[in-house]
C-alpha cells in the first residue's frame, strides 16, 4: 500500500504537481447532487471497475499532455495490483463531463473500490502525485 506523503492534503486541500494539480473530493459516499450513488459513476463508465481502485483519465483527441498522462496511468495499472486504467473521451461523453464539472483535459478521478471519486487531478499529473493519490483509494 502506498504511503500518503504529508504534502497530501486531506480531503479539502490539494498539491501542485507539475502543470497539473491533484485535490481531495468531497465525495463521502453520500448520494450525489443529482441523487445518483457513488456507483452509479461505475456503470455509466461502462466498463468493471478495478478491484481496488480505477484512475479515470477524460481526455481529448488533439491532446499532447492527454497521451503522457496516459502512459504514466498505463504504468501505474500495470504495477499497482488491482488498479484499472480508464480512459474517456471527453467529447463523446459531454454528459459525464457536465455531471463531474471537467473544464480541461487531462482531468484524472481517482476512484476506490466501490466507486466514489477520492482524488481529482486536473492538468497532467506527475507520477508521484497519482501514486500518492492512490493511496487515498487503496
Amino acid at each position: 500500500m502506498f504511503a500518503v506523503p504529508g504534502t497530501l492534503e486531506g480531503v479539502d486541500g490539494g498539491i501542485q504537481g507539475g502543470s497539473g494539480s491533484v485535490r481531495g473530493s468531497d465525495d463521502t459516499g453520500r448520494p450525489d447532487e443529482d441523487g445518483a450513488a457513488p456507483t452509479a459513476l461505475a456503470a455509466e463508465l461502462g466498463t468493471a471497475l478495478g478491484e481496488r481502485a480505477t484512475l479515470v483519465q477524460f481526455s481529448s483527441a488533439f491532446c499532447a499532455p492527454c497521451r503522457a498522462t496516459r502512459r504514466v496511468l498505463d504504468e501505474i495499472a500495470g504495477m499497482v495490483p488491482g488498479v484499472t486504467h480508464v480512459e474517456i473521451d471527453a467529447e463523446a461523453r459531454l454528459d459525464l463531463v457536465r455531471r463531474l464539472e471537467i473544464v480541461r483535459t487531462p482531468t484524472v478521478l481517482v476512484l476506490d473500490a466501490g466507486g466514489r471519486v477520492v482524488r481529482r487531478a486536473t492538468g497532467q499529473p506527475r507520477k508521484a502525485d497519482v501514486i500518492a493519490a492512490l493511496g487515498a483509494a487503496l
